[in-house]
């Protein structure tokens, strides 16, 4: 995963005003029907934090991000907050968490990083552990701002992740045009 975007402060700032006006509060009440109050979760790829914030209001929330910049921004903005720096493939941390949360951060993988991430999703779930992950609809790939963009449909999510997860809630959802994304709710098998 290229996300030399995301490293520099220019585009840290940018990226935070361009999503200002965006957060994740629909998903997280999805979340919220299968994932009880005050369960540990990891949220891959923390951003601006607005939805660590979200989240942090009804969880023990740990943000993750794999720049630097944005952990620095979050670290600023959140003081009691608990940051660290993970890649969303390799999940190089030994803590277990019952729930694991990401908003359009998956969807920069590739097909066979987004494998390696599941399997590693799996190893560091506490028993029925629950995933909520929103991807981009669509098919075929794109290089955007200088990101990988892997867009996806419901039934290769579903393959993806039907050997290690019971899919819970499967659906297409409108961010900013009608079904224009996907979230996918699981719980570990």
């Amino acid at each position: 995963m290229s996300a030399a975007y995301y490293k520099t402060e220019a585009s840290v700032n940018e990226y935070i005003e361009l999503a200002k006006d965006v957060d994740g509060a629909l998903l997280i009440d999805k979340l919220k029907h299968y994932l009880p109050s005050n369960s540990s979760v990891l949220e891959i790829g923390s951003g601006p934090g607005t939805d660590w914030n979200i989240l942090n209001k009804f969880y023990q929330v740990v943000g993750s991000d794999n720049s630097e910049e944005f952990l620095k921004h979050l670290r600023e903005q959140n003081s009691n907050g608990q940051f660290i720096n993970l890649d969303a493939v390799t999940l190089k941390t030994d803590e277990i968490f019952d729930g694991i949360y990401s908003n359009k951060v998956m969807h920069h993988l590739t097909d066979v990083e987004l494998n390696k991430s599941i399997n590693r999703q799996f190893d560091v779930f506490n028993t029925n552990g629950i995933i909520c992950h929103s991807f981009w609809r669509g098919e075929d790939s794109e290089i955007f701002k200088g990101l990988f963009v892997n867009y996806h449909e419901k039934i290769n999510l579903e393959k993806f992740y039907q050997d290690k997860f019971d899919i819970l809630y499967l659906d297409y959802y409108n961010e900013f045009d009608k079904d224009d994304s996907i979230l996918i709710i699981a719980k570990k098998k």
